[in-house]
């Protein structure tokens, strides 16, 4: 029996043309054309041999789990910077009570980091309910930022001169509800219920200490959906974060980690801008794919400069049309996010985020833009000053929260993040 015959020796395509006679027309034509058609290719399917006759079940893939990947969270520096994106994540910004004093921070601090080791291990946290849960670490880390509150709390002399919140922007529509805050955190894995769990595990241990300000959930493609190392998209379809500095480079442990000229704010510490921009996807639904390119400077395709071939190929903005117009426009995101000064170098860690819609939109979605830097004045507020004077792109987002917070070192095993404020 060849692969495109029946059993019974009638071709897969008679047999589809008679499935197909026996649909009702009326559900093809009114809306039911997508569940036919997928009916029909299921039964050419089932009918071509799909499934062996006696019942046994088609051969599968051999089963591959990845959830049992942990990574560490003693160390030297926080994990959840240089570790690649994980799939999902959740940026938690908590307020301190009133009356909070220095040794309830201090208490505070060593809890979330005792029941953080524990869960990034695939261990269940201190008084876990659900222990079961904590099983899957899935590549689970958690990071901790200090917001201006909490250092000026322990030690208002340590707070660095940029640990505030941004300047105004004329883009800027901030809501309260997504800006600002005491302590951060922020936990990602690649596994939405273990982000969910261990969401739940440190917000019990906060909650004599301190109240929830904020949550922003984001995702990222799944895992295994692409290959190591390719750059995130963003739901405008566009390449997000082509010129970001390799991890383990020493671009990158200068502009994440002040290694020569850029000072942190402690050893191994560093700082995250947390922005969440608003994306108007219905108004973007109005724009062709040439001016979509032309307003990024980019090629949705792959993301390569608009004078390159390929993603990572060093944009040409001298290069001109045979009209004599830049090839790269001057108000083109890329080249307004472009620094003359290289030093003006962020580390970008994005992910993105889906709401329910309000009235009258089909969505409600955009970006939540985290950018780690060693010194947030000298490195991030330069760029977000030129695109907030010209960029093609503030047609269609807008900034809707935004936060700064200090990023202290790891610590040892028994240690606890943040001790070095206390000591």
């Amino acid at each position: 029996m060849t692969g495109n015959q029946h059993p019974a020796g009638q071709s897969v395509e008679s047999t589809e043309q008679d499935v197909r006679a026996k649909l009702p027309r009326r559900g093809l034509l009114f809306g039911g054309a997508a569940a036919g058609l997928g009916a029909l290719a299921a039964a050419g399917a089932q009918l071509a041999g799909a499934a062996p006759q006696d019942g046994t079940p088609a051969a599968q893939p051999a089963d591959t789990v990845h959830g049992g990947g942990t990574v560490p969270f003693y160390g030297t520096r926080q994990a959840g910077i240089t570790t690649a994106a994980q799939a999902h994540g959740v940026f938690v910004a908590l307020d301190l009570r009133p009356g909070t004093t220095r040794a309830g921070i201090r208490a505070l601090l060593r809890l979330l980091s005792d029941d953080a080791a524990n869960l990034t291990a695939g261990r269940p946290a201190l008084a876990d309910s659900e222990a079961e849960l904590a099983q899957v670490p899935a590549l689970l880390t958690v990071t901790f930022g200090f917001g201006p509150g909490l250092v000026a709390a322990v030690d208002p002399a340590r707070s660095p001169a940029w640990l505030q919140p941004l300047p105004a922007f004329t883009v800027d529509r901030l809501q309260p509800g997504f800006s600002d805050g005491d302590l951060l955190l922020q936990i990602c894995a690649d596994d939405p219920v273990t982000v969910a769990h261990a969401q739940r595990m440190l917000l019990k241990d906060s909650r004599s200490f301190a109240t929830v300000r904020w949550i922003q959930t984001g995702f990222r493609r799944s895992y295994g959906s692409e290959k190591p190392g390719t750059t995130m998209r963003n739901l405008f379809g566009q390449v997000d974060g082509t010129t970001n500095p390799a991890p383990d480079s020493a671009e990158h442990e200068r502009v994440v980690w002040g290694g020569g000229d850029i000072p942190a704010w402690t050893e191994n510490g560093t700082s995250v801008v947390i922005r969440r921009i608003a994306m108007n996807l219905d108004k973007w639904d109005e724009v062709d794919r040439v001016a979509r390119e032309e307003s990024m400077g980019r090629r949705l395709s792959n993301g390569a400069p608009l004078t390159g071939t390929q993603e990572h190929d060093e944009p040409d903005f001298a290069a001109v049309s045979k009209l004599g117009f830049p090839v790269i426009s001057d108000v083109s995101h890329l080249r307004r996010a472009r620094p003359e000064d290289g030093s003006q170098r962020i580390f970008r860690r994005a992910y993105n985020y889906d709401a329910a819609p309000g009235s009258g939109g089909i969505s409600d979605s955009g970006l939540i833009f985290v950018s780690y830097q060693a010194d947030v004045e000298r490195q991030f507020i330069p760029i977000q000053r030129r695109l907030d004077e010209m960029d093609m792109l503030n047609q269609w987002t807008t900034p809707v929260g935004s936060a700064v917070f200090a990023i202290p070192p790891g610590c040892r095993e028994g240690g606890f993040i943040g001790e070095g404020l206390f000591a």
